[in-house]
C-alpha cells in the first residue's frame, strides 16, 4: 500500500555550475536557470498537498567560491527577492529563511525581512530558504544559546532532551523533512539539515538542477511512497 504524500520535502539544488559549463555559458547563467527551475517547480507544488519545501540556496561553505560567483549569486538572490515582493499579492506562498543572515549585506537582510513580513500571513505552501546555512553551524549556534539560557537560569540541564534541543534550531517552527532530494548525481548530504535528517528518506537524481522538473519530483515522491519507514522499530511487531 502506497504511503501518503510527504508534507515536507527538502531539496539540495545542485548542478547549476555544471549545467552552464556543459553549454559553455557563464556560471551566473546556470544559477539564473536554477532559480527559474525552482520558480516553475513551486507553481506545480502549490497544486499539491505538500506543505513545506526547504531549499539549500547558499551554504556556509559556499563562501569558499570565487568572489565573482558569490557576487553574482547575491545579486541574483536580491533580484528574485524583489520580484517576489512585487508579486506578493498574486502569491499565497509563505517565505522564510534558515541560517545565519548576519553576515549578508544589510540591504539584502532588509529585503529578506520585508519579504518574510509581507508573506507571513499567507496560508499556502511554506518555502524555507537556507542562506548562509550549515547543519554544523546551526547546531553550534543552538548549543551556545542553550548554554546562555542555562547560565542565566532560564533552563535546567536535566530538562534538555531532543525536543528541547530542536526548539533551539532554525527549523523549530515546523517538522523535519520526510524526504530529502539531491540533484546532479552527488551522493552526500553536504552539511544540510544534519539534525533534522535523522529519519528522512533520501532520493538522488542524476539531473542537474536547472533540468529538474515537477515530473522528476513526482518520481522522488513515488520512490518515497514505496518505502517502509520504521524509525528503528519493526512494522510487524
Amino acid at each position: 500500500m502506497e504511503r501518503a504524500l510527504p508534507k515536507h520535502i527538502a531539496i539540495i539544488m545542485d548542478g547549476n555550475g555544471r549545467w552552464a559549463k556543459k553549454r559553455l555559458l557563464p556560471k551566473k547563467i546556470g544559477h539564473k536557470a536554477g532559480a527559474d527551475a525552482l520558480k516553475k517547480l513551486l507553481k506545480k507544488v502549490e497544486e499539491t498537498e505538500i506543505e513545506h519545501i526547504t531549499v539549500y540556496a547558499f551554504s556556509t561553505e559556499n563562501w569558499k567560491r570565487e568572489k565573482e560567483e558569490i557576487d553574482d549569486l547575491m545579486k541574483l538572490l536580491k533580484d528574485y527577492i524583489q520580484q517576489y515582493i512585487k508579486e506578493n499579492e498574486k502569491s499565497n506562498i509563505k517565505i522564510d529563511t534558515i541560517g545565519d543572515l548576519t553576515v549578508l549585506d544589510e540591504d539584502l537582510q532588509r529585503d529578506l525581512a520585508h519579504l518574510k513580513e509581507i508573506s507571513s500571513k499567507k496560508t499556502g505552501l511554506s518555502l524555507h530558504i537556507a542562506l548562509n546555512y550549515g547543519g554544523r553551524d546551526e547546531i553550534i549556534r543552538a548549543v551556545k544559546n542553550i548554554v546562555k539560557d542555562v547560565n542565566n537560569n532560564n533552563l535546567l540541564i536535566e530538562n534538555i532532551d531532543e525536543n528541547m534541543f530542536s526548539s533551539y534550531l532554525d527549523t523549530r517552527e515546523y517538522k523535519d523533512p520526510e524526504l530529502i532530494v539531491r540533484t546532479s548525481g552527488e551522493l552526500r548530504i553536504s552539511n544540510f539539515l544534519i539534525w533534522q535528517a535523522a529519519y528522512s528518506e533520501f532520493y538522488f537524481s542524476d539531473k542537474l538542477w536547472p533540468d529538474f522538473t515537477f515530473e522528476d519530483l513526482e518520481q522522488a515522491i513515488n520512490s518515497y511512497q514505496k518505502r517502509e519507514r520504521r524509525f528503528g522499530g519493526r512494522l510487524d511487531s
